[in-house]
């Protein structure tokens, strides 16, 4: 049975920061190697995206099914009760960073924030990443959940493209 692994899209893919013109919400920054990292776990993991931000989902939604996966548009206050709907918690890592994350945090198996987190969410996770949200701070939660509950990541074993996937981009060990 493979593990459940949620992460919350802004400030954890992407910096936390919302850019604004006169247009409205218009750009998120994502950083270049969680999408890789995400990749090389995923044969362990089931892997879900959630986010608050109803008007710059289509944003996040583009972002994540660029990389294989779907973003579900699910409220920050209401998260809880959409992971305890659909996943045992016992099986559940969570990835977040904003001032409700904590109550998911206390519940799940293990949690995850990134160093730019809300203080919240860094007291009650089981682990903080040295990186910031969009700077890695995903790429590194996976090389972690990868050694703590399965093997260290082999940084000499190379690998392999598979060229019999239906996605583009997906990585075999």
């Amino acid at each position: 049975m493979k593990l459940i692994f949620i992460l919350d899209i802004d400030g954890v893919l992407t910096d936390g920061k919302f850019y604004y013109s006169d247009k409205g919400k218009v750009y998120k920054c994502f950083g270049a190697d969680d999408s890789d990292a995400l990749k090389i776990i995923k044969e362990k993991f089931d892997i879900y995206f959630v986010t608050g931000d109803k008007r710059g989902f289509p944003i996040s939604k583009k972002r994540v099914e660029d990389m294989g996966f779907q973003a579900n548009l699910v409220s920050t206050t209401k998260r809880l009760d959409w992971i305890k709907e659909k996943f045992e918690l016992n099986k559940v890592v969570y990835m977040g960073d904003g001032i409700f994350d904590h109550y998911v945090m206390k519940e799940v198996f293990y949690s995850i924030a990134p160093k730019n987190a809300h203080p919240f969410a860094k007291q009650t996770c089981n682990y903080t990443t040295l990186t910031r949200g969009s700077e890695g701070a995903v790429a590194e939660a996976c090389l972690h959940l990868l050694e703590k509950f399965f093997e260290k990541f082999d940084m000499n074993k190379p690998l392999n493209f598979n060229t019999n996937s239906q996605r583009f981009g997906e990585w075999q060990a």
